[in-house]
Formats: C-alpha cells, structure tokens, sequence
C-alpha cells in the first residue's frame, strides 16, 4: 500500500537533522591507573525516595525478569570546564586547557544483572540525550536485547544542564519533576559536561561512597551517546579522552559532520571543525554507526577506517525507529506522561522505519567490547548512497544491508515526507508497506512490448518477488546467514529474523 514517503533534497534533510541536533547545543598516551586517578572521584550519595518513589526513566518493563535490578545515585563534587588549547581542525587531534572550575550534583541510573555471576564485566555508560528536553535513553532501547540477554551493566548519566534544570518542555528538568527527590542538584552549564561525563565514569571504577554497581568487577567501561549526545561524545573523544582516559571504547551513534562545542554554547558550534573526524591516534577503540537518515549530513565526515575507528553506515534504517519507539514510549510516559516527546507525525502519513536498526546496534555492542578488551577491530562497511534508491524498491543503495533490506518486503527508509509533522517527525524515516493487490508488473515482465518498464518506485508484488512461501524463507535464511559470516548480525538475532520469517505468510 502506497503511502505518502517522498524522499526530500540532501539539502533538506541535513538542514532537518541539524536543527534537531544542535538544539540543545546552548599522540595519546595509553590509559593508567594513574592517568584514570587524575579525574576527581566524586562523592556518591543514595538519593531520597521522593514525591513519585521511583528516578525519572525508571524502566516501565520487569526488569526482574531479566535478572536485572535498577538503582539511582547522586554524584557530586567539583568539575572541571574546559577551552581549546592550540588550533583545531578536522583530523579531531584537539588540545584542551583547564578553564573554569564549578560545584555541581546531577544523578546516574544504574542497571546490573542482579547476579555478579551473570555480569559480564562490560559496563556501557550512556550520555542521556536531552533533544526532547528531558534525560531520554536512546541507546538503551535500540541494544537493550544484547545488553540483557549478555549480562551488561548500563548507565545512563544526566551530563547536561537541560536534564537537571530543564529547559523549554514542560517538565523543568529533574528539579522540577521531583522536588523532593531532586531538588539538591544543580548543574553549572554544559561546559561542564565533559568532566561531569568523566567523573561519572570515575565514580563507577573507584567508589567514594555506595557503590553502583554493587561490588561487580569492571573489565570494560564503553561510553555511549546517540544523536545530540553523539555530538558531545565525538567532542568528548577528540579533545576529553586524551585528558581523562576513563573509557576503553566509545560507541558513537547517529552524529553530524561538526562536534559539539567545548564551551557548550549553541553559537559556538560555527567554529567548531566542519567536518569534525574522529581523531585515530588513541590507544582505545571508536566506533561510529549512521543511520540512512544520519548520512546526508554526516556523510562529509566519512574518514578510512583503521584499527582504531570503524564506521558502519545502515541501509533501512532510520535515527528514531518503531522499535526504539515502541520499547522506549512506556518509559518516557510513566515518567513525563503528556509532556513525554513525540514524533508527532502527521496522520495518513507512512508507519514508522521499522526496519533492522536494533539488530545492527546489537552487533555493533558485542563487536565494540570485543575490541576494547584487545579483539580484533569490526569489519568495514560499504559506504551508503541515501540518494541513489532501487528503481524497483525505492530502497537506497549500498550500506550495510541486513536481511529486512536484501530481502525485502517493504520500502524501509531513513526519510520522510514531514509535512504537517513536528519537529522530530523526520528522524522516524519510514515503511512503506507493498500490499500486493494490484499487479504492475504483469504484462511487462510477460514480454509485452507495448507496456513500458515500470516507473521508478512501482510498488513491488511480493508473489512475484517470492513465488512460495519457502522460497522466502530461504532467502531471509541465506542472507541471514551471509550478514552473521560478514559480522554484520549477531547469530542470536539472525535466529529470530529466520523465525519471524517462517511465521509470517510471505510468499505465494
């Protein structure tokens, strides 16, 4: 069934992308003991219960029943603020000074295996992303199955001032949602982000104070931030890292071309590097993931891969997802109810991508703590053309394409026509579904020579595509299998795509 998806201009889109990204924008040596200890320690303190009895984002699923257990911490001491030292440019090898020095108190969210036996000694901490004016944790709901189902600890940390204070949404920050639980942190501004972001870190390795993670051992602390929060995390990697060397890995996930400023002011981002690449010169491991609807503006940032910085670019796939959506909505509306962000998409308009970008971010966890524990670096991806599309299928070309894209069923896309829609409506891309009712195809592919090629985004009919049911199923299976041995799906979820295939009734 054809539905309004209109792939807008490159011009468009990275416009789009920009302002959504930039809206909360107001040689290194290897990582020591002693290095990590240059990073104040600061104090963890158990917050009170509070007016709602539970932290803002609690998880709205059991996480019981995935032998987790979830707990709040305050951490508070006194953070460092940092300026260029030197002349930055786009090779990402930026030097800082110590600038400004402040008090703060912001808060970490900590889920861990509740048995240390199942732990698997990871530790993901996850810059949360304030976009929508609230602390939001997009990284969690897209790798959530792999970091549940393989014992990781997870961290979100509240780094940025709009999450504690609050900004232009109706819930003012942390301060304002709960009073009685949050009212004693304060946050200096987004300057201070940096080494709130290291700190927090610091506080998970050598507790002053509970320890969050309850006595487990870290092999492997990863940070991680998407969207805005992969902004400030490719600042954090290029100019922070060198400084603090608190993480062994970095997950960066659906950035633009330019880093966000140092200084945390939103006009400075004009004088940051454009493109702002991700320096290769760290003894610790980066790995960059886009989205279909990343690529039109991060695509002038593309730099080689080494064994130190690996990017995948995802055919399909879009920056917000159905699956993101759906997993992360109950938890945002148990915590911000109508205030919760919306895509806010306009009705009649396409469904949501629901396309393979959470088994892509699985893999791409598994590969990163591999690397960072001494493994071998991810394979390379192809580059993606988001602006070259399948004539027969509207997909776009290249990328890396699991089998929802290789064997596909629906227009999956990383763009949208926003007409109507709010101002995060693009970032959902689309599916475009193919009801098979009417046949386009038929005389052409019959040899009649007076019936032209099909147009460009004739809807394909899936019986022509898959005459039997089995023969789908043995090509989801085949390209299932191909992803699994080019490292690209972790064999857990190539299972579940094979059995979601075989349940469904595809072909004939």
């Amino acid at each position: 069934m054809r539905l309004p998806v209109r792939f807008p201009r490159r011009r468009t889109i990275a416009a789009a992308l920009a302002a959504v990204l930039c809206a909360v924008f107001l040689g290194a040596p290897a990582a020591t003991s002693a290095a990590r200890a240059a990073v104040a320690g600061p104090t963890i303190t158990v917050p009170p219960s509070g007016s709602h009895g539970f932290p803002f984002l609690a998880a709205a699923e059991d996480l019981g029943s995935f032998g987790y257990t979830e707990s709040e911490y305050f951490i508070a001491g006194t953070a460092t603020a940092y300026a260029p030292s030197g002349i930055w440019t786009s090779d990402g090898r930026w030097g800082v000074r110590a600038s400004l020095r402040a008090p703060y108190r912001t808060r970490i969210l900590v889920r861990r295996p509740t048995d240390p036996a199942k732990f698997n000694g990871t530790v993901v901490v996850e810059w949360l992303n304030v976009s929508g004016q609230i602390d939001l944790s997009p990284d969690y709901w897209f790798a959530r199955d792999e970091l549940l189902r393989k014992g990781y600890a997870w961290v979100g940390v509240s780094a940025q001032a709009i999450g504690v204070n609050g900004g232009l949404g109706q819930i003012h920050g942390l301060k304002g949602w709960d009073p009685a639980r949050y009212g004693t942190l304060f946050h200096p501004g987004d300057a201070f982000s940096y080494d709130i972001f290291s700190q927090a870190g610091q506080a998970l390795r050598t507790p002053n104070g509970p320890d969050p993670l309850g006595g487990l051992h870290i092999r492997t602390l990863l940070a991680d931030g998407e969207s805005q929060s992969a902004g400030f995390m490719t600042t954090y990697v290029d100019a922070v890292q060198p400084v603090a060397q608190v993480y062994d890995g970095f997950m960066i996930h659906s950035n633009s071309a330019v880093g966000a400023p140092i200084s945390g002011n939103a006009a400075d981002t004009l004088l940051m590097p454009n493109p702002s690449r991700i320096r290769t010169d760290l003894s610790v491991p980066t790995f960059v993931v886009l989205t279909e609807t990343d690529v039109p503006l991060a695509s002038v940032a593309r730099q080689p891969d080494t064994n130190r910085v690996v990017h995948w670019e995802l055919a399909g796939t879009s920056h917000g997802d159905q699956w993101a959506y759906d997993l992360g909505n109950p938890t945002v509306q148990r915590s911000a109810g109508s205030a919760a962000p919306q895509p806010d998409c306009a009705a009649g308009t396409a469904p949501y991508n629901d396309g393979p970008g959470h088994y892509s971010m699985n893999a791409a966890l598994r590969h990163l703590a591999d690397w960072a524990q001494g493994g071998n670096p991810p394979p390379s991806g192809p580059v993606l053309n988001a602006d070259v599309r399948d004539p027969s299928t509207g997909l776009a070309t290249g990328g890396i394409r699991l089998p929802d894209v290789a064997v596909p069923t629906r227009t999956l896309t990383g763009l949208r026509d926003t007409s109507g829609g709010g101002v995060f409506c693009g970032l959902y891309g689309a599916s475009d579904p193919w009801n098979g009712d009417a046949d386009p195809w038929d005389r052409h592919n019959a040899g009649d020579p007076s019936d032209p090629a099909p147009p460009l985004n004739t809807e394909p009919v899936l019986s022509r595509l898959y005459p039997t049911h089995a023969d789908y199923v043995s090509k989801v299976r085949a390209a299932a299998q191909d992803s699994v041995n080019a490292g690209y799906l972790l064999p857990e979820d190539a299972t579940t795509i094979v059995d979601d295939a075989q349940n469904s009734n595809i072909g004939g």
